[in-house]
């Protein structure tokens, strides 16, 4: 029932997205809510100076278009299904679109506020901080969240009260990692499309209807977002797309109690996130030095001469490996 409920899910969600950018795109234009460009960035960017941002907005509506429209289809599963799955559901929902809250603050900043780097360090993470704590409790307080984890290799492991910190900082971690990730024409939304991907074919295998029909539904929306976003972009998702995304992720994984699953994958957002850290270490300890041309990693590769579609094809090959191994890895530990 969940693949039919999904499909109508995936398509409504990428349907409402693409066509909502027919207004959303000119008012922003309008509204000149547009992308400034970075100096210590590479110089052909200059030429997207100036396009809309905050198009992430598309694909919040999209996809909880999607979710609303499908969700009726579940009807017959809902008959046999506890309010708690359907909490755990609304709770990752919201978790989602608290992050998009905070990526929309910092954008609005720059956009409206003229100031480049947007919301100030501090502030944001105070704010991500005070959202993943509230997630992390909700799913204790509904009996969802176990410091039992699996392991490749080790079985099951007891992780105890460090379970809890470790979370805290996957958390946070992962959903800046994505919107690092988001660099270049397309490559955070194709690379998320992967993700959400792999995620309904697990979430299929291990009977969680509803939140099978929120990943397809998330996954309709990157198609939808794409036909904007793709190079060359119409529209950027700015960090309120961004966060969003990262936000939906870390739910899923953490809604579906499987946070070993997220992390498979999330490697292509975890390899741009490590490259900055790789690249910060290696300039503080040799007094000046570069290890990569320019981080996150994507950026390394442009300067080395390749196109932005090239880059994307790369990102999404990893993505689509890291989903098949995410599903070798589930059905083996099952």
């Amino acid at each position: 029932m969940e693949q039919y409920a999904g499909i109508v899910a995936a398509i409504a969600a990428a349907a409402v997205t693409g066509l909502s950018g027919f207004l959303l795109v000119p008012l922003l234009r309008r509204l000149k809510f547009g992308q400034t460009i970075k100096e210590i960035g590479p110089t052909w960017h200059k030429g997207k100076q100036g396009t809309p941002t905050m198009g992430g907005i598309m694909f919040v509506l999209g996809s909880s278009v999607g979710l609303l429209v499908a969700y009726p289809l579940l009807a017959a599963v809902l008959v046999h299904t506890s309010f708690g799955d359907g909490g755990v559901l609304v709770l990752g929902v919201f978790t989602a679109i608290a992050f998009g809250v905070v990526g929309f603050v910092d954008d609005f900043i720059k956009v409206v506020r003229k100031r480049n780097l947007g919301l100030r360090f501090w502030p944001k993470i105070i704010m991500q901080s005070l959202i993943t704590i509230s997630f992390l409790v909700s799913l204790q307080l509904m009996g969802r969240l176990s410091t039992l984890v699996r392991l490749p290799f080790f079985g099951t492991v007891q992780f105890g009260w460090l379970f809890y910190p470790l979370s805290f900082l996957l958390i946070v971690g992962i959903v800046n990692a994505v919107n690092l990730t988001d660099g270049l024409d397309g490559l955070a939304a194709s690379v998320t499309f992967w993700v959400m991907a792999g995620y309904v074919v697990l979430l299929i295998a291990f009977s969680q209807a509803q939140l099978t029909l929120w990943a397809a539904a998330l996954a309709g929306s990157c198609i939808g977002f794409l036909f904007w976003n793709f190079y060359p972009a119409k529209v950027f998702m700015g960090d309120t797309g961004s966060m969003f995304l990262g936000g939906a992720v870390v739910a899923l994984g953490y809604c579906m109690g499987r946070p070993d699953i997220m992390i498979i994958l999330s490697i292509p957002y975890i390899i741009e996130a490590l490259s900055v850290v790789i690249q910060v270490t290696y300039f503080k300890l040799t007094k000046g030095k570069r290890l990569f041309k320019m981080t996150p990693i994507h950026h390394h590769f442009e300067m080395l001469g390749w196109s932005e579609v090239k880059i994307d094809v790369m990102f999404n090959i990893a993505a689509v490996v890291c989903a098949f191994l995410a599903y070798l890895y589930g059905h083996i530990l099952g």
